[in-house]
């Protein structure tokens, strides 16, 4: 994991490989459309006063994303400069926005993969400045290179093998106020935070072959040995007595056989317990229901939503919040074969209600109502349900923005609320009652399917059927931005993003503050 630190030297004698500096959009500047951010005036100083001067003629506008690469001038001790653009300028000069400091800060991280150390010199005049410079770097410097790099025994013994470019591997914040608790605190939040990101990440991007609902429960087991989190794994024997029906029904199609997973963070203090389900389908094949071709290479990012429950519940744990956090790990593999359950079979859920399955690539809902049911069981005072869920999310929203149901309409407010500040693009949705007669089956209490426009809707209204009566529920449906497959941008990877993390610990931050009513 790459190092953070803050700097007590300036710009100026910063000893390091480079040094990032922000520039921003303006049409009122002497140089064009481009004025430099707070944190580059001892850098503008080195290159005479003019280095705005000298990026407008290389082209820089200050657009976000943008990113200029130049030599440093002899007063400084970095050999290299780069400007990164931090869009429009804000009304106010010092008022940058927190998402734009992070994409900013990531874009540079990125571009400095396999870089020792890099200062960044980007406004952080304030605690939440500082925070997102942090927090943006940090996710920006992420590489999956577990399966990169090995011998190759076909090559020449002499040759060289570099290997994968690794990320930049120490981060070095100037102009913050490293003696200062309030600052040294932000950034020791956003160390723990990208860390458990960047491990979701890494579940997400892991191959199928090697992360199975068993492998996966072994990664939560060992995590909470080491942060002091208590970890309950039900195998397929525990599942049968305790009449899962649900989870089994997906899984017993594969050689893998399914894992339910209770994490629980617990604080002497707190006063409300938060409970987070996570859909894991390590893979999904579709089951019998088979993914058309083109749609399954992915299928392996359809355990996200767990990964970002498992690491909400780990970061919650190391930042010490005074809150009770429970995570569920619904996991499964849903694959066709000789045991899979087939369209038209009925399963008994772990509430007692039956469902009919009428198309097993709707596999994700099973499990999480099973989840659901239990965690409901010990009356939390809220649940959320995170899930790669329907195809009709995407469309509805596109690939970077997440829904949000709700049995609640001021907790999915607070929702929508909490994921805006922490900068991830999610959208309310409404549950609406009429679409829950298209799930009536003549068999069972309810079949798994229903109308198909709306899906993502009628896939909200069955999980609601699972919570316990008097309990705020909220389902995000992260379908969109859980994986990315275009080219990376600000703090954002190809692959997975880990998606909702930020917006389950804003969550548990402001439930522990006693914020969420």
């Amino acid at each position: 994991m790459t190092a953070l630190t803050l700097s007590t030297a300036g710009a100026a004698t910063l000893r390091a490989d480079a040094l990032v500096v922000g520039v921003a959009k303006t049409a009122g500047s002497k140089s064009g459309n481009l004025v430099l951010a707070p944190g580059a005036e001892a850098v503008d100083k080195a290159f005479g006063g003019k280095l705005a001067s000298v990026l407008a003629t290389l082209g820089a506008v200050g657009a976000e994303g943008e990113l200029t690469k130049l030599p440093a001038p002899s007063g400084l001790k970095v050999p290299v400069v780069i400007a990164v653009g931090l869009g429009p300028v804000p009304d106010k000069e010092d008022a940058y926005d927190a998402e734009a400091l992070r994409r900013a800060a990531g874009t540079a991280a990125r571009a400095l993969s396999g870089f020792k150390k890099a200062g960044f010199a980007l406004p952080a005049g304030s605690v939440e400045d500082a925070a997102a410079v942090a927090e943006g770097a940090l996710l920006g410097a992420y590489a999956f290179t577990a399966y990169q790099g090995g011998e190759n025994k076909l090559a020449p013994k002499d040759a060289k093998d570099s290997g994968p470019k690794l990320p930049l591997a120490e981060i070095t914040l100037v102009g913050a106020k490293p003696r200062d608790k309030a600052y040294k605190a932000a950034v020791e939040r956003a160390l723990a935070l990208a860390e458990e990101i960047n491990r979701a990440r890494d579940l997400i991007n892991t191959p199928p072959n090697d992360l199975y609902p068993e492998s996966f429960a072994a990664v939560a087991t060992a995590a909470g040995k080491e942060h002091g989190i208590k970890v309950q794994v039900l195998d397929e024997k525990a599942l049968v007595k305790g009449g899962f029906g649900g989870i089994l029904g997906v899984g017993q199609g594969s050689a893998n056989g399914p894992r339910l997973v209770k994490l629980a963070y617990t604080h002497p203090k707190a006063e409300k317990t938060l409970a987070l389900v996570g859909k894991g389908i390590t893979y999904d094949s579709g089951g019998i229901s088979l993914k058309p071709a083109g749609h399954n290479e992915t299928m392996k990012c359809d355990m996200s939503g767990a990964a970002a429950v498992f690491a909400a519940v780990v970061t919650a744990a190391r930042l010490g919040l005074k809150v009770n956090v429970t995570g569920w790990l619904a996991l499964a593999e849903n694959m066709p074969s000789g045991t899979a359950t087939r369209p038209g079979d009925v399963l008994r859920m772990y509430s007692g209600k039956t469902v009919e399955v009428l198309n097993t690539d709707a596999e994700g809902r099973l499990v999480l109502g099973d989840a659901l049911t239990r965690a409901s069981e010990e009356k939390p005072d809220a649940i959320v349900d995170v899930a790669t869920l329907t195809g009709a999310m995407v469309l509805a929203l596109g690939n970077r923005t997440f829904g949000i149901m709700a049995n609640d309409d001021a907790f999915r407010t607070s929702i929508h609320e909490i994921a805006e500040e922490v900068g991830e693009a999610s959208w309310p949705m409404p549950l609406p009652a009429d679409l829950r007669k298209g799930m009536d089956s003549p068999t069972a209490d309810i079949a798994n399917m229903g109308e198909r426009m709306g899906g993502g809707l009628v896939a909200g209204l069955f999980l609601k059927e699972f919570v316990g009566e008097g309990i705020a529920w909220a389902h995000l449906d992260i379908a969109g931005p859980a994986f990315h497959e275009g080219a990376p941008y600000g703090y954002t990877p190809k692959g997975g993003t880990g998606s909702a993390v930020r917006t389950l610990v804003r969550l548990a931050e402001w439930t522990a503050d006693g914020d969420l009513g």
